[in-house]
């Protein structure tokens, strides 16, 4: 019987998800029965992996496809707010749980949302005061950057 091997998830989706998940207090990455997760206590809150040859086929079923395609999927309280949008390509809602969500991660992926996705995944289930320090350091760059657009348009104004 020969075993074939299952493709790995690209170095390159790998070192943008330990980017941002690793940015969060706390977290550890880990290797998962089928790809990699990142964890914050004992709590998943992102999984990357790989579906080819439709497997693993529950997530090869969730997102629709046979692959070969790297998904991620992390906590959310998305589709109790807008199931519809969870509900598209590049979105899939997995059946096992109604509180988590998937994306194909393909070369259109807009990288500061998935950032923005897994920083929230972690919040829903860090500790509240780890969660309001990761909140608060997030308000913090959006008002710093406000400021540097505001002098930006400033400067170009005059």
């Amino acid at each position: 019987m020969t075993v074939r091997r299952r493709p790995e998830v690209p170095k390159t989706i790998l070192t943008r998800l330990r980017k941002a998940c690793l940015a969060l207090p706390e977290v550890r990455e880990e290797q998962a029965w089928f790809g990699t997760r990142w964890r914050i206590r004992k709590d998943t809150f992102a999984h990357v992996l790989m579906i080819a040859d439709g497997w693993p086929p529950v997530y090869a079923r969730a997102a629709g496809t046979d692959g070969p395609v790297c998904v991620l999927t992390f906590q959310s309280l998305g589709p109790r707010v807008d199931p519809e949008t969870f509900s598209r390509a590049p979105d899939f809602r997995p059946l096992w749980r109604p509180d988590i969500l998937g994306r194909r991660l393909d070369a259109d992926v807009d990288w500061r949302d998935i950032t923005k996705l897994v920083t929230a995944s972690y919040c829903l289930l860090a500790p509240k005061k780890l969660a309001e320090a990761v909140r608060s350091e997030q308000s913090a760059d959006r008002q710093t950057r406000g400021q540097g657009k505001e002098r930006q348009q400033r400067h170009h104004r005059q």
